[in-house]
């Protein structure tokens, strides 16, 4: 499916908001999208940091959303709301909402898979509202969220199918989309998953971060499990894709980044400016031309690090 810009979505909205009773006479649909119909009201997207689980450096959600935050806060056009330790206890936060961002542990303690959460999240997003899922939080169980996250940001991490080595990808080309503005190439270390169980064929999918793992990344040992799978060793010179966005046909955006289990690596520029500019985009806010430019202070990836984390 193609990949529309701001402009042509905007210009269609505007298009449907004119012609609203020729639309509903035809049968055909408006665009489900209603948040931020008015230009000059700011979209909100609302960072959900998870609880903390792992050593010092590690699965820092809270200092990682509340640095991403920091970067995102003059922004034009945007309004960021950050959830601290966990899923909200008022979920009216997510009221007017253009976008969501899970950067939490995942699997069966997924915070957007608890109780009635997963229907309640799919009402929103079935309005156009968009979802941004880091790191273990591409993680759901494959009988409960599997289904709905590969409508949602496209594919999701599978137990069993997926893998999880650390390595560095070398990331050197990227494909023309907002996304990528102004990145250019790196390589960091990081516990970066690949193999999704992506939708068939890769429908309306957009890889964004592709790299090929080398034979020893394949042969393992990963993290959890250790592996190595047979399937994963057989797919060897094959690239992975370990960023990824996706244009839902109700209007709203999806995007998966497996990376950010380091807290350390925030410090890289084009790691921390490819996911701010992966905010933006699942926000329905434009990308600027060079991508977000948003330099770290001397100490800002020391702030905020969860007791156990801090030196």
């Amino acid at each position: 499916m193609p990949v529309l810009s701001l402009d042509r979505r905007q210009f269609v909205q505007s298009c449907a908001a004119l012609a609203g009773t020729a639309l509903a006479g035809s049968g055909l649909a408006a665009p489900l999208l209603t948040q931020a119909t008015d230009p000059n009201k700011p979209r909100k997207v609302v960072m959900v940091a998870g609880t903390p689980s792992h050593g010092p450096g590690a699965h820092e959600f809270n200092a990682g959303i509340q640095l991403l935050a920091k970067c995102l806060a003059t922004t034009p056009g945007l309004k960021v709301d950050v959830q601290l330790n966990g899923y909200p206890k008022d979920e009216s936060v997510f009221d007017g909402a253009s976008a969501i961002v899970c950067y939490a542990d995942g699997g069966g303690g997924h915070p957007f898979c608890q109780g009635d959460r997963l229907k309640k999240l799919g009402a929103m997003l079935a309005k156009g509202v968009g979802f941004m899922c880091m790191h273990y939080g591409v993680e759901v169980q494959k009988d409960k969220g599997g289904p709905e996250f590969q409508q949602w940001i496209g594919g999701y991490y599978e137990n069993g199918w997926s893998c999880n080595p650390m390595w560095s990808p070398e990331f050197k080309e990227f494909p023309q989309h907002p996304i990528t503005r102004g990145v250019k190439p790196f390589s960091v270390q990081d516990e970066w998953y690949f193999n999704m169980r992506f939708r068939p064929e890769l429908k309306g999918v957009t890889p964004i971060l592709v790299a090929k793992p080398s034979d020893q990344v394949r042969n393992g040992p990963y993290v959890y499990p250790k592996g190595p799978y047979a399937h994963i060793q057989e797919a060897k010179g094959q690239p992975e894709t370990m960023m990824w966005a996706v244009e839902r046909e109700d209007g709203g955006r999806g995007v998966g980044f497996t990376g950010g289990h380091f807290h350390q690596n925030w410090a890289d520029d084009n790691f921390r400016k490819v996911v701010l500019n992966g905010i933006l985009w699942v926000s329905q806010v434009e990308v600027p031309a060079a991508g977000v430019e948003q330099p770290l202070a001397g100490d800002d990836i020391k702030q905020n690090l969860d007791p156990k984390g801090k030196k």
